[in-house]
């Protein structure tokens, strides 16, 4: 078998283009290839095919003093205990928030530090540098990893590598609780403040601010979202840390009304056989999607003309500029052609409405699917010396949504609606088999 002389270089062809660049400096093996740099080893116990190939196995093995590492593949069966953590409830719309805690909802990726590691909400460890816990203390906190606003694929990217490296100086650790510090949340605002302070610069905790009423939370919403963000969190004062989903936390995000043209009509299935299953709809600037939520039984029997244009609701537009849990809302009436000129100039910037609220009005709007929530997200990767993909699907209701690409992209958007609920779960199970079928691995 060939072998690098200390300070020599080879190159090897794999799966693209361009070929891979092996090194042998001072004894310490490197490949350009993903399956090399992804590792979690020291840089030193790392081997991969091609430098098996270059120097042949007994080599390798003698050079990292044993057997070859195996990529253990995580049964599809197998699940991981997700940490202790709080989750929300959305708004009802009709809670008192007076004296409640605020802070911004952040676009981050949620991470529990369990005192010595982080840990996503399905448990898996975020493999963060040494120089980025240094100072963080031995007791739990709960906060989100973030890099700004607008950034979230950005920061997923990041802190789901698996090589420690120094993209991870862009991320900051933004703590919004203490899990197990006894007292009510003013007690823990006050312990994380004296905490964090100056002892870990990447690390702080996340403003609050007290909430005078709805009015001063819509006025902080609107400010919020004006500045890029993606809505409120708030806390009830004196409330305890609870484990699981409780009242005592809420969000709030604002919902944006647009409209489109209706091309078809999609049959529906199970409950929905024998009339309109969802449509098929157009907006100004070309993007078609389906919109199958949001509709009684008789719009179903008799659903918007082909031709004619709809008004829905949606929380978010993907990268791809499609709109996120749409969920019709009316048919708009003949000559509102300002409203229909205003709505095709420029989608992304549809006038912005709040969900009503008791104050306002007496009568609170029944709520859609996609007023909800935000569905069931799962982040899958395959990384070896071919591929360093990602595949990320978001079960919502009706809806399945897809994306995926090259790991550090944003990737493409798919969206795909369904009359029955029980064929988008069977759709989204199927999906996810073919995935794990291929390699894809859970993050």
């Amino acid at each position: 078998m060939a072998d690098l002389a200390d300070g020599e270089t080879t190159e090897m062809k794999g799966s693209g283009a361009k070929p891979y660049e092996l090194k042998n400096i001072g004894g310490v093996y490197s490949c350009t290839c993903p399956a090399w740099r992804n590792q979690s080893t020291a840089i030193e116990r790392r081997t991969c095919k091609h430098l098996r190939k270059l120097r042949g196995d007994d080599a390798e093995k003698q050079r990292l003093g044993g057997e070859l590492p195996v990529r253990a593949k995580r049964s599809s069966s197998e699940k991981k205990d997700g940490p202790p953590i709080l989750l929300a409830h959305s708004w009802d719309n009709a809670q008192e928030l007076s004296d409640w805690w605020m802070s911004e909802k952040l676009d981050g990726v949620r991470a529990y530090w369990d005192g010595q590691r982080f840990l996503s909400r399905q448990g898996n460890e975020f493999m963060a540098p040494e120089w980025f816990v240094e100072g963080l203390p031995d007791s739990p906190l709960d906060g989100e990893l973030w890099i700004e606003r607008k950034q979230f694929q950005r920061t997923a990217s990041v802190v789901r590598r698996q090589d420690k490296s120094d993209h991870w100086r862009d991320v900051r650790f933004l703590v919004f609780d203490a899990p197990t510090f006894e007292g009510g949340f003013e007690d823990r605002i006050g312990y994380l403040e004296e905490t964090l302070g100056s002892n870990q610069p990447l690390a702080e905790f996340h403003a609050h601010k007290r909430c005078d009423g709805v009015k001063h939370m819509q006025e902080e919403l609107a400010r919020i979202e004006k500045l890029g963000g993606e809505g409120l969190m708030l806390r009830e004062p004196g409330s305890i840390y609870e484990v699981g989903r409780s009242m005592t936390l809420l969000k709030v995000k604002t919902f944006h009304d647009a409209e489109a043209e209706v091309l078809d009509h999609q049959a529906g299935k199970g409950k929905h056989k024998g009339r309109m299953g969802a449509l098929q709809v157009r907006l100004a600037d070309g993007t078609e999607f389906s919109l199958g939520t949001g509709f009684s039984d008789k719009q179903r029997e008799s659903p918007p003309p082909i031709g004619s244009l709809v008004t829905f609701r949606y929380q978010e537009l993907t990268n791809g500029g499609v709109p996120r849990f749409p969920s019709f809302v009316r048919t708009r009436k003949k000559g509102a052609g300002a409203v229909e000129s205003k709505a095709a100039a420029n989608k992304a910037s549809a006038k912005a409405t709040t969900v009503k609220t008791k104050t306002s009005t007496k009568t609170k709007p029944a709520k859609t699917k996609a007023d909800a929530g935000s569905g069931n997200v799962r982040y899958f990767e395959l990384v070896d010396d071919k591929s360093a993909k990602f595949w990320e699907i978001n079960h919502d209701g009706l809806s399945v949504t897809v994306r995926y690409g090259r790991i550090g992209s944003d990737g493409q958007t798919k969206v795909k609606e369904f009359a029955d609920e029980d064929k988008a779960t069977a759709h989204a199970k199927k999906l996810v088999d073919q995935k794990t079928g291929k390699g894809y691995e859970e993050q």
